[in-house]
């Protein structure tokens, strides 16, 4: 254990978020997801995807330099519909500062969670718990010697 940490912030999932760098994605999926389809597979099943956001926001700072920075799965049959598990992720984004999360297609999704640096699999039993988040990067508070303006 650490101080400050949310304990769903396990080493392996601390060591991804470090090891990810500026651009690369991180998708957290329900605990029904094929989550044999990524690089790197998390397991979290003790938590719903909410609460695995919430911790992982806590540390990793989301992308401001593309337009869609966090990304979920349309509905299949109704691309508008907002299932209770996105509004409560969206809450949680907003909560962080960060903007909301656009629907994109169901495989487009798949075919982003193939190429991400980890997908994390919660036990969201809830249709639809899933994210993908891009990591940006944390601006220098203090220039350093050669820096430039």
């Amino acid at each position: 254990m650490l101080i400050g940490l949310d304990p769903l912030l396990t080493p392996e999932l601390l060591h991804a978020l470090a090891a990810m760098g500026h651009g690369d994605r991180i998708v957290l999926v329900d605990a029904n997801y094929p989550a044999t389809r990524g690089q790197r597979l998390i397991r979290q099943p003790s938590a719903d995807t909410p609460k695995v956001l919430r911790a992982i926001l806590s540390l990793l700072p989301v992308d401001t330099y593309v337009d869609d920075p966090a990304q979920i799965m349309q509905v299949v049959g109704d691309p508008a519909a907002v299932p209770a598990v996105v509004a409560e992720m969206n809450t949680t984004l907003a909560a962080a500062g960060w903007p909301e999360a656009i629907g994109i297609e169901r495989h487009a999704f798949y075919r982003a969670a193939e190429t991400a640096y980890a997908i994390v699999q919660t036990g969201e039993r809830r249709f639809y718990g899933n994210i993908a988040l891009t990591k940006g990067v944390i601006a220098p508070d203090v220039a350093l010697p050669g820096d430039r303006a």
